[in-house]
Formats: C-alpha cells, structure tokens, sequence
C-alpha cells in the first residue's frame, strides 16, 4: 500500500530493546475533504530512510499494514494495529512543481470516496459533520 502527503513530524530513531529501533513520523493527507494526520513506524535499518527529507515536503509512503494480539497480566486480551513503512519517495510536487501535475498524481479510485460524500451531500439534507 502507499500513500502521498505532506510530512508533518519527524520522530527521533528510539533504541526500544537491543535488538530492535524504530522510528515514528506523521504525514498529513490532504486527497479528501478532511484531512488526515497518518501516523508511521519505521524498523531497524529503515529508520535512516527519513533522514533526507525535512518538514513540510510533500512524501509518498509506501508501508505494509501490521496487526498484533497482547494479553495484559490481568489476562485481558488487546489488539493493535500499526503502518510500518518500508519505503519512502519524493511526492509528484517535489519532482515536478508544474499545477498540472497535481491532479495526475491522484488516482480516481482515491478520488471516489470523495464524489460520493458530495452526491451523499447533495442529494440530502445532511450537515457538514466529517463522521
């Protein structure tokens, strides 16, 4: 999976065992009405994959998603989820600063969610709540 936004927090590499590093950092999504705030991990060797980019750039992100089961001591069990990166690129407007790129750079399977929030809206009397 990948996604292209603009990098919003640049996370430090954190040492969480002896065998195991991550680092965490946030784009910002702004493909729909209301943007979103995505937050990633990066693993071992691949924390140094953030390093040439800086706040504000425009990034693609390509990651797989993680899924984990914990049990607490009081014997509760919890799952989590998490967007481990694996590889990073300049965005189509690092590349190419030209307004017609812009819209290339969207898919139209991206851009469906979107056209059927405006018919939704549209064709009712719904208020302008993102939920």
């Amino acid at each position: 999976m990948d996604v292209t936004g603009t990098l919003k927090v640049k996370g430090e590499t954190t040492k969480v065992s002896e065998k195991f590093t991550k680092r965490e950092f946030v784009i910002t999504d702004n493909s729909s009405q209301y943007p979103q705030h995505i937050s990633f991990q990066l693993a071992q060797d691949k924390c140094a994959l953030l390093d040439s980019y800086q706040l504000g750039q425009e990034i693609k992100v390509h990651f797989n998603l993680r899924g984990r089961e914990w049990t607490s001591p009081q014997g509760e069990l919890k799952h989590f989820n998490s967007l481990e990166a694996w590889r990073i690129e300049a965005g189509a407007g690092a590349q190419n600063s030209s307004a017609s790129s812009a819209p290339a750079a969207s898919s139209s399977s991206k851009n469906a969610p979107a056209a059927i929030s405006e018919t939704f809206t549209a064709n009712t009397q719904e208020d302008d709540l993102p939920f």
